[in-house]
């Protein structure tokens, strides 16, 4: 069992999935805070460039029990913020049973860990997928959970994971739901997901084709799809706060929302990269698709009120810093 560290040192923080999008961009974030980061990530999806330099970095699966042993043993680890998993919920559905590995298995084979080597602090990086498709203009920390996917079911079964090792061995935990992250905070980190909206976006403008819209006659204000966007800086900082308010021994609810209380329509983030870009951006329109709900946003107040949470970029921060982050890495 590591030594305790006495408050004049630095908490040093694992960050599985630290070579990802979200998960570099939470490390930067500890690093801007004094705290020391420990990266552990299998590069399935990640990649090793967007480690900081100077940052221990342990390349291998979450599942691997041995390295996750190491990489708390090694480097006296007070705290776990759990950011890897496979995250894609349209592909879970085809591929279930690797959803469960890596999200359930995986947050299992952490906490069996966590509780050996008496690491009790956790942030959990969950997702706005287990409220599934709700019917309510505002999600809320109390709004019904009914995942729609195995990615979403997996997300919430790792709180209830988080919740039962609590009770069992005093675990201190938080998880975070989100909705959709985008932007970047430094331009050696991008979002190179090939589902998300905004890599999609600037890849049919980059290979001279428009973008597509799925659905223009949405009860919304412009015909499309709202949904809440919320920018990837903002989000690494609300991970950091919650992990100083574990460390510090505060009063922390099991989950808040990380939203905006307002969300933004994908002809919004057209009109928003046409602006940034100075591109000709005509999307091509589409039907809706299946399941897709009009309006998906969620209240921040409870991150708020004890994450310090708030949307400190605006729309056109969020497509200027993500195309040059694009532009830097060509």
């Amino acid at each position: 069992m590591p030594v305790a560290a006495t408050s004049l040192e630095p908490m040093t923080w694992l960050v599985t999935g630290g070579a990802g999008y979200i998960g570099a961009h939470v490390v930067r974030a500890l690093q801007g805070a004094g705290l020391d980061p420990v990266v552990l990530d299998d590069l399935s999806s990640g990649h090793a460039a967007f480690v900081p330099e100077g940052v221990p970095f342990v390349q291998a699966s979450i599942l691997d029990r041995h390295a996750v042993d190491a990489a708390l043993a090694d480097h006296s680890v007070t705290g776990v913020i759990h950011v890897a998993g496979f995250k894609y919920a349209g592909v879970s559905v085809q591929r279930p049973l690797h959803t469960y590995e890596q999200n359930v298995t995986g947050m299992i084979t952490l906490l069996e860990s966590m509780q050996q080597h008496g690491v009790d602090q956790c942030v959990f990086s969950s997702s706005a997928a287990v409220y599934g498709a709700v019917d309510v203009d505002l999600v809320t920390e109390k709004t019904a959970k009914n995942p729609t996917s195995p990615y979403g079911e997996s997300k919430l079964i790792g709180e209830w994971l988080l919740r039962d090792q609590e009770v069992a061995a005093g675990l201190r935990h938080t998880s975070l739901r989100y909705f959709n992250v985008v932007g970047s905070g430094d331009v050696a980190v991008r979002d190179t997901s090939p589902h998300n909206l905004f890599p999609l976006v600037f890849d049919a403008l980059a290979e001279g084709r428009q973008p597509r819209i799925n659905g223009t006659d949405y009860p919304t204000p412009d015909g499309t799809c709202v949904r809440d966007y919320i920018h990837v800086s903002d989000l690494a900082l609300a991970h950091v706060t919650a992990a100083t308010r574990l460390e510090a021994g505060e009063p922390i609810e099991a989950a808040y929302n990380l939203g905006s209380g307002d969300g933004v329509s994908v002809r919004q983030i057209m009109d928003a990269v046409a602006e940034v870009t100075g591109l000709t951006v005509e999307p091509e329109l589409a039907p809706r698709r299946p399941g897709d709900p009009p309006r998906i946003v969620a209240t921040g107040e409870l991150a708020a009120r004890d994450l310090d949470w708030r949307m400190r970029h605006s729309l056109a921060d969020m497509v200027r810093s993500a195309c040059e982050a694009r532009q830097a890495a060509a």
